[in-house]
């Protein structure tokens, strides 16, 4: 048996090794590696609860209001806050906004230039995918990039800024609209829906959100080769991306855009049959990071950040959240699992989860969630309050559960005297790219590429990268 080890990756948010041990050709175990430590749940023991509002923003720049929601979540349910209409739709459109920004990010910036590759040549796609996707100099780049910058005048509009907006409060938001902004962002959501209708779809939104099975998937590929998804699913059903980088097949979600009654996507699992999500079964198993061990694995609430390099049996810096014990997979595939998406549910009855449907499911997830947007745009009513503030408790705990672009993400906090006694951090890459637990069990990446076959020169083939990439690691989010 021989070892490799890949990376640094590119184009990925922070620092990421993966360890390959290859035997017969293929991989045989793989060992996911965070090397960075961060130390944000100790940076916030001590400051007062607001704080939390200025710090965890800082988290990552591209998730940065995602992390902003998880905390204005998790102090409202410890001050018991609750925040009205208005603000509870200004809440979702930035979190949505950042989402689908993501999603966008992800598929052309992040994902796409894998195919520009020189061992894809002889493909009878590369040309088009070398002209299209090669980073920097592809054409997709200078329609995308705008295209999305425009889209995120949306966050100026609703949140004041992007990056680490303090907009978003447990009590709603602090930035009101005008009927004149109100207007603005009708305006925009309509110049977005206008690009994806003619650029990554080439086809309404509706009809792709509408998409109920793999039958149909490949049915509307077949008549809309020219637009880049179909571009993406013709390179797929090349390759056979969806018989690569399937990992367990238990999916959850936190749920995500609370409604005037629950949440436009519900909180859930899903392992062939819906079920219900107890946050109570949460646990963090630290017997393989370098962190000292606790008796047992530890809910986030009551949990606990104390680092030990060095550690014997350790080789990562992510802990390894388990649910129930269970290895889960988070992400847009899992939120449509549960949220009984008719397309999601027949790919993962097929393949499970895999490189394809984790990212046709990000791109159905566009298509769902902006005219949703625009919806919300309409009941929002200038002149009504967007925030609501009470008393502050001196000794509270809560917690707040939200849905990243990348899946599920959770924030604890424990409040004592007024300070904050513990903060504990769960990123969806946490839950993804997770070392085994003390019973030996790998984490999804690691599940994933088990069994890969790897190249006779020894050289890693591009379908780790694609792997990899399925999952959209955000390796800052991942250690705190």
């Amino acid at each position: 048996m021989t070892r490799r080890i890949v990376g640094p990756f590119n184009r990925v948010e922070g620092d990421l090794e993966v360890a390959l041990d290859i035997a017969d050709g293929r991989v045989a175990a793989a060992y996911v590696n965070s090397p960075l430590y961060r130390g944000f749940e100790q940076i916030l023991q001590g400051k007062v609860p607001m704080d939390a509002l200025v710090f965890v923003p800082r988290i990552c720049g591209i998730c940065s209001v995602a992390q902003s929601a998880a905390a204005a979540q998790a102090l409202a349910d410890a001050f018991g806050w609750q925040a009205p209409p208005n603000g509870r739709i200004a809440a979702n459109l930035a979190l949505a906004t950042e989402n689908l920004a993501d999603h966008l990010t992800h598929f052309y910036l992040y994902f796409m230039p894998d195919f520009a590759r020189q061992e894809y040549r002889g493909r009878p796609w590369f040309a088009d995918a070398a002209a299209r996707f090669t980073a920097m100099s592809g054409s997709a780049a200078s329609q995308v990039l705008p295209a999305r910058a425009g889209f995120m005048r949306i966050m100026g509009t609703i949140a004041g800024k992007w990056p680490h907006t303090l907009a978003l409060q447990p009590g709603g938001s602090s930035r009101p609209l005008q009927v004149s902004e109100k207007l603005r962002l009708r305006a925009i959501l309509r110049e977005f829906r206008a690009f994806l209708e003619t650029t990554l779809y080439g086809d309404a939104l509706e009809n792709v959100a509408g998409l109920d099975s793999g039958q149909a998937l490949a049915a509307w590929a077949a008549s809309h080769a020219g637009s880049d998804l179909g571009r993406f699913l013709a390179i797929a059903d090349d390759l056979g991306l969806e018989a690569l980088g399937r990992a367990g097949d238990l999916f959850m979600s936190y749920g995500n855009y609370p409604q005037e009654a629950g949440r436009l996507f519900p909180a859930g699992l899903w392992d062939g049959k819906a079920r219900g999500l107890d946050a109570a079964a949460i646990r963090e198993d630290v017997s393989h990071a370098w962190y000292a061990e606790a008796e047992a694995p530890q809910p986030p609430a009551s949990g606990a950040t104390l680092p030990l390099d060095g550690k014997e049996g350790a080789y990562t810096w992510c802990k390894a959240p388990r649910y129930d014990g269970r290895v889960v997979e988070v992400g847009a595939l899992a939120r449509q699992l549960v949220a009984g998406h008719p397309l999601a549910r027949d790919l993962a009855a097929t393949g499970g989860g895999n490189v394809l449907s984790r990212v046709v499911m990000r791109l159905v997830e566009i298509a769902r969630v902006l005219p949703e947007m625009e919806r919300w745009v309409e009941t929002l009513r200038p002149g009504d309050p967007y925030c609501n503030v009470g008393d502050m408790p001196d000794d509270a705990q809560g917690v707040g559960l939200v849905e990243a672009a990348r899946g599920s993400l959770g924030h604890w906090i424990a409040i004592r005297r007024g300070r904050i006694h513990n903060y504990q951090i769960v990123a969806p890459t946490t839950w993804n790219f997770s070392p085994r637990d003390a019973a030996g069990r790998p984490g999804p990446l690691e599940q994933a590429l088990a069994g890969v076959p790897m190249a006779e020169d020894g050289t890693v083939p591009a379908v780790v990268q694609h792997i990899v990439r399925s999952f959209d690691p955000c390796m800052v989010c991942t250690v705190h």
